[in-house]
């Protein structure tokens, strides 16, 4: 079984960055960078996670996160710039897994995604063994 992962943010630089990182690790990855159409695809399919940016136009992650609590329990990881204690303390109340501010080196997302799915019961062996024989690569997009 492969982790199904959608990213949500509207910088097509990180969007284009995190599909090419998380397919290397063996995900399956869905990717848009408009937050209602990432809204729409959440409701019409099963994802094990979703990473989600914060400042968005149209709706930003606070409201997604909220709307998505209302009808899921799907894990979700906020990856953003903003590193303000009360705005991370924010989006957990909101309903946020997990908080990691952009550029997060690759490893410790995919070590933060297969300790989630690992957590729900979602993650494949196969997640865990790539990440450990891949060589580390910064996430640098903003």
């Amino acid at each position: 079984m492969t982790t199904k992962i959608i990213v949500i943010d509207d910088d097509t630089a990180v969007t284009d960055l995190l599909s090419v990182l998380l397919r290397s690790h063996g995900f399956d990855v869905r990717v848009t960078n408009n937050s209602v159409e990432g809204l729409g695809y959440i409701r019409d399919e099963d994802f094990d996670l979703v990473i989600l940016d914060l400042m968005m136009p149209e709706m930003d992650g606070w409201e997604i996160c909220k709307e998505v609590r209302s009808f899921s329990k799907v894990p979700i990881i906020v990856l953003s710039a903003l590193n303000d204690p009360s705005m991370v303390a924010s989006v957990l109340d909101a309903g946020a897994d997990d908080y990691l501010t952009k550029p997060t080196p690759s490893r410790i997302l995919v070590a933060h995604i297969n300790r989630i799915t690992r957590r729900n019961g979602t993650a494949p062996l196969s997640a865990s063994t790539n990440m450990l024989t891949t060589p580390p690569k910064p996430l640098t997009a903003s």
